[in-house]
């Protein structure tokens, strides 16, 4: 089996010493760092997310799976910085202010970064101010907001207000998602998409970068 492949199997199968093993093989094999990212890593992550769409895999595996992504990415990084390939796009990403909740934004997050895009991770509790400061800081394609608490959505408002308070508002997608957040709450704030899940989110991230 050719080391592109067994990644690929590994990072399914939430094997992170695999992951780790084929990669370095690939890299020992000469083979780009950018096939082995697109190929092995990327791919499977997409498979992921349409396994867990269709009720095939559940969360904890999601989640085995993303962090054995992680593991190889972290090893082809600096192979990926020296060969100048660039990521997907950049997504700033936070669960709102008086929320601490952060499984789902972290499996997000890893998501995305299976997906091809560079994430900073704002973690919980966010501001509208800090969510705003690194809109402007980073200049990213899109910020991601998540709430687990009724209480806290409205701290999703009042970010898009701090965004737009600054002027950046039409320089950013806004993706919103978590347990009490609705479609239909996305539109009266504001937000250009709404994730029910994690493999959603990607998938929503890579048509906004799209278009």
């Amino acid at each position: 089996m050719d080391q592109i492949r067994a990644t690929y199997n590994a990072v399914l199968a939430g094997d992170t010493a695999a992951v780790v093993a084929s990669v370095r093989a690939a890299l020992s094999e000469k083979i780009p760092a950018e096939k082995i990212l697109g190929a092995g890593l990327i791919e499977a992550m997409d498979e992921v997310g349409t396994r867990f769409e269709s009720g095939e895999m559940y969360v904890p595996e999601m989640l085995i799976a993303a962090r054995a992504m992680q593991s190889g990415l972290g090893i082809l990084r600096p192979h990926l910085t020296e060969s100048g390939v660039k990521a997907l796009g950049k997504v700033v990403i936070g669960t709102v202010k008086g929320d601490l909740h952060d499984i789902g934004k972290n499996l997000v997050a890893m998501m995305l970064e299976g997906a091809g895009f560079e994430v900073i991770d704002l973690g919980t509790d966010v501001p509208p101010e800090r969510f705003a400061v690194a809109v402007r800081q980073h200049a990213p394609d899109i910020v991601g907001m998540s709430a687990l608490l009724t209480t806290t959505m409205v701290n999703m408002r009042a970010t898009l207000e701090a965004i737009e308070d600054i002027g950046l508002r039409k320089k950013v997608k806004v993706i919103i998602g978590g347990a009490p957040v609705t479609e239909d709450f996305a539109h009266q704030i504001g937000a250009d998409s709404y994730a029910a899940d994690a493999g959603t989110a990607a998938r929503l991230a890579k048509a906004l970068i799209a278009k």
